[in-house]
Parts: C-alpha cells; structure tokens; sequence
C-alpha cells in the first residue's frame, strides 16, 4: 500500500512537471550579434572602439530577453573575439532561432552626422545606404579565402547583387515590423533622432534564414553622440529599447493577441474540438507563407511543391497563402504541413468578408 501510494505521488509530480513544460511550448530563440570583435575593431573615433560598444550592449541586451518567460538567448560572441560572417550566420540558422539582431555603432570623416537606423535586407541601392552596406560587408576581407567562401561577392563593389530568394523574402515584413518598433523606441521613447527603417544588401542577414535586423547605434565619430554610446547608462538604455520591441513583436506575431498577422500558437491540441465549434460565421483560414515584392506565378512548383496557393497585395508586398478552410483544425494541418515543406515561419492568418481578422477574433 505504501510503495502503490509512492508510485502515486512519483506519477503525479511527473505528470505536473510535463504538463508544466508542455505548456510553456517552444522557446522564443533570438540570436543577438555583436558585430566585429578580435581583430577586427570596427569603425573608431574619439577614443571609442565600435567593438567594444556593440558587445557591451548586446550583452545588456541578452541579460534582459533571458530574465523574460519564454525567451531563449543564443550569442555569436560574448567575449572580445572574431567571428567570421558567414559563422555568425550559421550560428543563427543551426539554432533554428526565431530572430537575428545584429549590432553596429556609424562613424565617418565628418564629425556632424548623428542618429540610429536600422536595415533590413532588400536591393535598395541608395548612395548612403549602400555606403553601410560596403563598410558592415568590408569585414569579409578579413578572412582567409574570403573569395571562395563567399563565391566571389566582393563587398567594395556596387555592382554586386544579393539576390533575395523566396526564403528571405517571406520574412521581410516581419524584419520591417521589429525595425519599426526599435526606430520608434529610440526616438520617441529615447528621443534620439532616428535616421529611419532602410533596405540594403546586407550578407549577413541575406544568409540567415528567419527574420532578421541590422541596427546601427548611432555616430561614434559624433562627440556627444559617441560619449552617450561609450557610456553604460547610454548602453543600457539603448539595450532597454531593443529589449522592449522585441517583447512587442513576439507578442505581435506568436500569440493570439494584437494585429491580423498572429499566429494561433496559444492554441492547444487538447482543446481543437472546444475551437472547431466556435469558429464565428463566415470566417475561413489560410496559412501565410510568404511576403515578396516580386509578384510570382502562383504554381505548385514555385511553392515547393504545395497547390491552392493564391495572394494578395498588401503596400510593396505581395503576400501569400496556402489552402483555404472554414476549420481551424483544418488549418492547424495545414501549417503543419507548409511548414513541414520548408516554410517555418508559416502562420495562420483568418479572414472575414474578404478582410483579415484576428484569429481571436475567429475563434469567438
């Protein structure tokens, strides 16, 4: 009778503790990259080495994400040491991680331009833009056989195109969004003057295979500027900033609450009965699994094999879907199918009327 009412006691905790895990669901995995390091001092001015800036706020960075339920941390460096470019890539896509922050600080000749901006990946070809885009690239050739790692891409060129594929692209508005959210911090939150969200080829972020954000600090060559971002309060409020976007943004794109675009990951299995029931009239599901700004052909064979594919047009962007059902349970599987197929940040998007809503909506 004692062993049977151990054995009870064993079976209970084992089936809280599990319980309890299964709950808490996967890991929100965000890889934050401190850019240059070793070597490879970055941009410097006034004393102030970009290196040493970008780690220390990375740092913060991770303290606060890893402190927060839900979020796992992955760095590419957290020591003063070089990592090449298409490691600090690999690190991301080995990872499986849901995000890629990677942090810069500006500096030029001119001692007058201040300010933060933040890039996404894109083919936008502005002089300034792509003057970024060749320094953050520069560090390639500091590699050993830098031309046949990286196939011959020379970074001093502008002539030299990144070509954003289908895989990249379906993650563009979510990259666009995280920026959004941490230019405003800085200059609302912050009141920093903020130099905007911009598009440039960017190797990094081209090779990572999950949303993805280059931000530049600010100047280091501007002397205020450069003081505030050597300064540990100025770190950590920078670090605060990103902290608080990110936060915004998972809870934007992986719960059930805040704009049309969420997935319905709050969602159990245990509970897709309960769900299926109270699906609101006239409501259908698709599954999103891209964005792009090249209007494709809406072929199976453009969509790794997947058919009922169809899209619509939403700014620059042209988003698209796969399947159509007036059941949820339906359109679990068939995120589970789109995402089996290579499309892991497929979501599942409900659509009223021909306008989109809110899974929680739908599920009233």
């Amino acid at each position: 009778m004692r062993g049977n009412f151990s054995f009870k006691i064993v079976l209970f905790f084992f089936l809280f503790f599990a319980g309890a895990g299964f709950a808490q669901g996967k890991k929100f995995k965000v890889v934050i990259d401190a850019g240059h390091g070793g070597h490879d001092s970055g941009t410097k001015h006034n004393s102030y080495a970009e290196k040493k800036i970008v780690l220390n706020t990375a740092l913060k960075l991770g303290k606060i994400l890893e402190n927060e339920p839900g979020f796992k941390v992955i760095y590419t460096r957290k020591t003063d040491v070089f990592v090449e470019l298409r490691e600090r890539a690999n690190i991301a896509n080995r990872a499986d991680a849901d995000l890629f922050i990677s942090i810069h600080c500006n500096g030029v000749n001119n001692r007058e331009p201040q300010g933060t901006e933040t890039f996404v990946m894109g083919l936008t070809r502005s002089k300034v833009n792509m003057e970024v885009a060749r320094k953050e690239n520069s560090v390639i050739t500091l590699e050993k056989d830098y031309k046949l790692k990286y196939k011959g891409f020379d970074p001093n060129s502008q002539e030299t195109g990144i070509g954003i594929t289908l895989a990249q692209e379906q993650y563009l508005k979510q990259s666009i969004t995280l920026a959004a959210k941490i230019q405003d911090g800085f200059s609302k939150g912050l009141k920093r003057y903020s130099r905007g969200v911009k598009q440039t080829p960017l190797w990094v972020l081209d090779a990572t295979a999950m949303p993805g954000v280059l931000i530049e600090l600010g100047f280091v060559s501007n002397a205020k500027e450069g003081k505030y971002l050597n300064s540990a309060a100025g770190q950590q409020e920078l670090a605060n900033t990103i902290a608080k976007a990110v936060i915004s943004y998972k809870k934007q794109y992986y719960t059930h609450t805040g704009d049309a675009d969420k997935t319905a990951a709050s969602v159990t299995k245990g509970t897709d009965a309960k769900v299926k029931k109270t699906v609101a009239k006239d409501v259908v599901f698709k599954i999103q699994i891209a964005a792009s700004s090249n209007n494709i052909a809406t072929k199976s064979s453009n969509f790794k094999g997947l058919k009922l594919i169809s899209k619509e047009k939403n700014g620059k962007l042209i988003q698209y879907y796969y399947g159509k059902t007036a059941e949820y349970e339906t359109a679990e599987k068939l995120l589970d199918k789109a995402k089996a197929k290579g499309y892991k940040s497929a979501f599942i998007v409900a659509f009223k009327g021909g306008k989109k809503i809110t899974v929680k909506e739908a599920l009233k």
